[in-house]
């Protein structure tokens, strides 16, 4: 049976999800390659949507599959030249953060979808299995971002919480140190530590809140040679999390 009516009570309830509000349990995914990685990192897939006529590469049986006309698949896709293939993802169940890690990087009201999916990719590829993020940082789970991501979403573990400062506080009584980007400091990322640690990256625009400057431990700052006086949060991140995976390397 192929779905040609973009009225069907399933075609409506995946709609909505293009919506943050109804994005609390499932998020939706495009294209053969995000399917693929979903399905090699065996996340849990509540549904996958086809469109007519499309052939994949890639063994369904097993899955929920539904098939549903161009028309239909339109009203749902989020791309300009879609493949024709979007999955329903079901989010993680466990919300809560490692206290055993190592280091964690927490965000503090990043608003651009592209810098956080980059930041989502940088902190897989140092093998950073969660971030923590503010409730006012855009949604991990937009379309935007998850495209940016390329499939690291499924292997790192996003935390938000209602209280950043609170959460940090709470977060130094279990033996964690807190590190903040700060552009009013002397002290530059390679003089301290960054054992046991939950580095903050902020807003864009305004950096780190004052709520969460006044439970830091340690303000660095990246040191500049020219005359450029602060970076873009992805970079800046990329940066702050591979001093320390340079660290590791040597130790």
């Amino acid at each position: 049976m192929i779905i040609s009516s973009k009225d069907n009570e399933i075609i409506k309830k995946i709609r909505k999800l293009k919506e943050k509000k109804y994005r609390k349990d499932k998020f939706i995914v495009e294209g053969i390659k995000m399917l693929k990685e979903a399905i090699i990192e065996k996340v849990s897939i509540d549904m996958i949507v086809i469109r007519e006529g499309v052939v994949l590469d890639v063994d369904l049986s097993g899955f929920n599959c539904i098939t549903v006309t161009e028309k239909v698949f339109n009203t749902l896709t989020d791309v300009v030249s879609p493949q024709g293939i979007i999955a329903i993802i079901n989010k993680r169940t466990n919300n809560e953060i490692d206290k055993n890690a190592e280091y964690i990087l927490a965000l503090d009201g990043i608003q651009d979808p592209g810098n956080l999916g980059t930041i989502i990719r940088t902190v897989d590829s140092a093998n950073l299995k969660q971030i923590i993020v503010s409730r006012n940082t855009v949604d991990a789970y937009s379309p935007k971002v998850i495209r940016s991501t390329m499939g690291a979403i499924y292997r790192v573990n996003i935390v938000e919480v209602d209280d950043l400062a609170k959460k940090l506080t709470d977060m130094k009584e279990n033996g964690f140190k807190i590190i903040t980007t700060s552009l009013d400091t002397k002290n530059n990322i390679y003089d301290i530590s960054y054992d046991k640690s939950i580095v903050v990256i902020g807003n864009e625009a305004n950096g780190v809140s004052s709520e969460v400057q006044n439970v830091a431990d340690y303000k660095v700052k990246i040191p500049m040679l020219g005359k450029t006086e602060s970076l873009n949060a992805s970079v800046a991140t990329g940066i702050m999390i591979y001093e320390y995976v340079r660290r590791k390397l040597n130790d």
